[in-house]
């Protein structure tokens, strides 16, 4: 950050330069100039006269708020809650602590979606562990055993592949060009100082000490098709795979102490559980169901799945099985994978469901944890998600009637959680795979792996950026503190898909070239028009209502709008799709006006 004053040097605040002969600005100031006024917080301005050029922010006299860059190069704005004595940050950019240069420090792998984001390379240690504790990553991590640097290519180093990885900074070229990986491991191998190669696209990268800023893909801000090799001692790897194979005698007696303690455990609660369920609420195990959730054992999960032998599908943090209880109850069983990953996602969907019953959300029957494994058991929807037969050419067409009925469905259990519950719970990954579909069509929302949790008290919360792309609400992007209107915007872009029956952005095959349409851009163009019908899938052969398509078709146009507070509650939007309220034509999303122009 630069300040300046006519006919003075300027003054470098804060800078940031990836590669020796580049500086960048933050631009995160320049977006808080144009964050929305909806906040009520800040009135941001820009001041370029004669004498001097500077930004500036003002707040309502009521309001105590400070704006500043943290250590990890972070632009965060805080403000004072009167309520609980404390400072909160309502605006983060960029919203991804991985962006920043160097975040974790050296030789680590960052991850934007995991709390905390930094954690060593395979084979690395953290530097201070006591730093780490305190928060300060920026040591980084240490090899655990120093390399065989012979000089040549007889070295015993050998390299581990880091898959779907951002590059580290100060790629170095080679003089002569390998013409394979082998032939560019071995130029790596040969120097004593190489840490780390790439071989993409038939291009070497050799990388020389330290690795700064290697990113893991999160599939959502952060994407790589990258495979990073990284130099380890032979000794590491080895050490590692035994590791893995065979536990150490202490771990083995721990972890058997710790079985058996949590098998008398379960035993109790077995017990219990004939007079208590799990949310303390007497059991009520009837037809009719309860709140309550099972703990399974993983034995019994492994039976009722075969082996977890029948897949139904697999997703971003998990894969999902068939199977059949004892009771002959069909369920699907969701086996989450990574430790860390899928422990965040596991404690998020129990604390979501573990608590609500509704008829559009998909019942949480039990979960099991097993040392490091964690699994949720769901009631099986035999019709599978709604994606499969919107968009896949094998799937069954749905009627007019029945995507208006889940369009209704969705939308209601949408407004359970945001307004029904005892605490706002917004979903933040709405999107046509994650709506299951029961034997009679009724729509259930799932996933629930990426929902946070507002009290009462709270209009909004700062979070991870997360979702899907294509269905992500602009704040998402700004970095601001979200409302549960993000699930409205993404619900807007599944109502589009349910009119269209297809993706949102598809490539359209035309005489001359293929090129992309946003489907939304000519969704509102054509309400404008009072043209809707010819928005309709030409799959259902004009068999639908006109009144019932454009009120879905206005609807999910006020859901887009990128202004949140344009955007209707979703029980307004309940409402709406009932027959019971009507809207006026929205305008065009100034983000869609964009890409018109």
């Amino acid at each position: 950050v630069t300040a300046r004053r006519r006919g003075y040097p300027s003054e470098v605040y804060w800078w940031w330069s990836p590669d020796d002969h580049s500086s960048m600005q933050i631009p995160a100031l320049r977006k808080l100039l144009h964050m929305s006024p909806q906040t009520s917080m800040v009135v941001p301005e820009y001041v370029n006269n004669k004498q001097e050029e500077y930004y500036m922010y003002t707040s309502p006299d009521e309001i105590s708020s400070f704006l500043f860059v943290d250590v990890f190069g972070q632009t965060r704005l805080n403000v004072w809650s009167q309520d609980n004595q404390a400072w909160h940050s309502i605006y983060v950019e960029p919203a991804d602590p991985c962006i920043p240069y160097a975040t974790c420090g050296p030789f680590t792998i960052c991850t934007g979606n995991s709390h905390p984001p930094c954690e060593c390379m395979e084979s690395f240690s953290r530097t201070s562990s006591w730093d780490w504790e305190l928060g300060d990553r920026t040591g980084g991590c240490s090899r655990n055993t120093q390399l065989d640097c012979n000089g040549n290519s007889s070295s015993t180093d050998v390299f581990h592949p880091m898959v779907r990885v951002t590059l580290p900074y100060g790629p170095r070229s080679l003089q002569h060009a390998p013409a394979t990986r082998s032939e560019c491991e071995v130029a790596c191998l040969s120097n004593c100082s190489c840490s780390a190669y790439s071989y993409q696209d038939s291009k070497c990268s050799v990388w020389h000490g330290e690795l700064f800023s290697v990113n893991k893909d999160d599939g959502i801000e952060i994407s790589s098709e990258y495979t990073l090799y990284i130099r380890l001692a032979a000794g590491d790897v080895l050490s590692s795979t035994r590791d893995k194979r065979k536990p150490a005698a202490g771990v083995v007696i721990a972890t058997s102490v710790i079985s058996s303690g949590l098998l008398m455990l379960m035993l109790l609660l077995v017990i219990l559980r004939n007079r208590f369920n799990w949310c303390g609420v007497p059991s009520q195990a009837t037809n009719q169901g309860s709140v309550g959730v099972v703990a399974f054992r993983y034995a019994d999960l492994g039976c009722a799945t075969k082996n977890f032998s029948l897949k139904l599908g697999a997703g971003g943090f998990g894969t999902v099985f068939k199977g059949v209880l004892s009771d002959l109850t069909s369920v699907a069983v969701k086996r989450l994978e990574g430790a860390r990953q899928g422990e965040k996602q596991f404690r998020a969907e129990v604390s979501a469901l573990g608590l609500i019953q509704h008829i559009n959300l998909v019942k949480l029957v039990g979960f099991c944890c097993h040392g490091d494994k964690r699994l949720l058991v769901y009631e099986h929807m035999c019709n599978g998600s709604l994606d499969s037969h919107l968009f896949q050419s094998n799937g069954t067409v749905l009627n007019w009637s029945t995507r208006y009925q889940i369009a209704i469905g969705v939308a209601r259990g949408l407004s359970y959680l945001h307004q029904s519950c005892r605490e706002c719970i917004i979903h933040c990954d709405i999107k046509p795979e994650n709506v299951l579909l029961d034997e009679s069509f009724v729509p259930k929302i799932a996933d629930f792996g990426l929902a946070s949790v507002i009290g009462r008290d709270f209009s909004r919360v700062l979070t991870t950026f997360r979702g899907t792309t294509g269905y992500l609400a602009p704040e998402w992007l700004s970095g601001v503190a979200i409302t549960s209107k993000v699930d409205v915007y993404s619900f807007g872009m599944v109502l589009m898909e349910i009119i269209s029956g297809r993706r949102n952005a598809s490539v359209v095959n035309t005489s001359s070239n293929n090129h992309v349409v946003f489907f939304p851009v000519r969704a509102i163009s054509k309400l404008h028009e009072g043209d809707v019908q010819s928005l309709v899938d030409p799959e259902l052969y004009g068999d639908f209502s006109l009144d019932e398509v454009e009120r879905v078709c206005n609807v999910a146009c006020w859901c887009i709008q990128a202004n949140e507070l344009d955007r209707p509650t979703m029980g307004g939007v309940v409402r709406v799709l009932e027959g019971l309220m009507e809207l006026d034509i929205p305008p065009m999303p100034r983000l869609l006006a964009a890409i018109t122009t």
